[in-house]
């Protein structure tokens, strides 16, 4: 296998572990239904305008989050090891909240989002952070990025898939808050809540399968598969 293959495969792995994982913790149609409760004084105008400001916000929120945020990490000597066991919990714990209860984070998100909703500029808080794009995505996103291969042309690669992912999820963002009134009137409440529970299942397995590969990482020396760091 040629190391362009080899590249394209990374890529392809990171974006299809990134992508569902990121749209279950961002979740954009549910979102998008408390977008346009939270937003039904405003114009149709005003409420597409605000919501592509989101969608641009979420993916820089995202980028950051992807890009630098396990090498902020690390800095402070975190292993990569318990960065992704830290990272696994925190994604499963979150996809366990979605998967039970996702009428209290609808609850909670809805609170967030009408804080400051009167605010004159409220696209980036509190519409993008923390309604959309909170400590909750950010942590997944960490999480995520603490998959990455050890060096070599693989790392850009794996972060490539890692953008792809980031920039399909917030122009789902900006396509469904956009969309809301018209999501709403085609799957209603109980539709959204279903989906959610979907993605949100979803993403549990991402975050055992994060898990899984920091304690296999973690135990892999002590077993003699492969030379300590």
């Amino acid at each position: 296998m040629g190391s362009g293959e080899l590249s394209f495969g990374v890529a392809a792995g990171s974006f299809l572990l990134a992508f569902p994982a990121l749209f279950s913790i961002v979740n954009p149609i549910g979102g998008a239904l408390i977008f346009s409760q939270v937003l039904a004084n405003r114009t149709p105008d005003e409420r597409v305008m605000l919501a592509r400001k989101v969608g641009t916000y979420s993916l820089l929120v995202l980028l950051v989050s992807l890009l630098a945020g396990s090498y902020v990490l690390n800095f402070f000597g975190i292993t990569l090891e318990a960065l992704r066991i830290a990272g696994g919990l925190v994604v499963a714990i979150r996809a366990w909240a979605l998967l039970t209860a996702p009428e209290v984070q609808e609850a909670r998100r809805e609170e967030q989002a009408s804080s400051a909703i009167d605010a004159k500029h409220c696209a980036f808080f509190p519409l993008t952070m923390p309604f959309t794009t909170g400590p909750g995505s950010m942590s997944v996103a960490i999480a995520l990025a603490s998959a990455r291969p050890e060096s070599g042309l693989s790392v850009w690669a794996f972060f490539a898939g890692l953008t792809a992912a980031a920039a399909l999820v917030a122009l789902s963002v900006w396509l469904t808050y956009a969309s809301a009134d018209r999501i709403i009137a085609l799957i209603g409440t109980g539709g959204a809540r279903v989906l959610t529970r979907i993605a949100a299942f979803l993403l549990l397995c991402v975050g055992v399968q994060i898990l899984s590969n920091g304690i296999l990482d973690l135990l892999a020396p002590l077993l003699g598969e492969r030379d300590p760091r």
